[in-house]
């Protein structure tokens, strides 16, 4: 088949078979899917206070989802925030490279008028970005 079952979850068969299925969502619908999905993550690991990894998978999910699927300000800072955040604990892992493009993605959720509504976020990224 398609599935397998394995306890109470169902993963894919094969990777070409999750690639297919994939490859048939519309790019807008998995822009919104990886968006709740990022958010969700997101949500349990500050609940949660889980390991770094669980922050990373979450903001890479947001990241996935673009800038795009932003509707408001507020919503674009807290994707922006996640992103400084999350770029600051890869800095603190010497990973420099995740920790730069976490600060661009960043930077790509603030809004147009982002240096006089959020100085200091924006100020923080861009000071981030550039040590890396």
């Amino acid at each position: 088949g398609f599935l397998d079952k394995t306890n109470r979850n169902y993963k894919f068969s094969h990777d070409r078979i999750q690639e297919a299925a994939y490859s048939r969502i519309d790019q807008d619908e998995r822009r919104i899917l990886h968006s709740q999905y990022g958010l969700i993550l997101c949500n349990h690991a500050i609940k949660h206070k889980t390991d770094d990894a669980m922050l990373f998978t979450a903001v890479d999910q947001i990241n996935r989802a673009g800038p795009s699927v932003v509707l408001t300000s507020v919503h674009g800072s807290m994707m922006a925030q996640s992103n400084l955040q999350t770029g600051l604990k890869a800095m603190d892992m010497s990973d420099f490279i995740s920790a730069r493009k976490f600060f661009e993605f960043g930077i790509s959720f603030l809004s147009q008028n982002h240096w006089v509504e959020e100085y200091n976020l924006s100020l923080s990224l861009y000071d981030n970005a550039g040590k890396c």
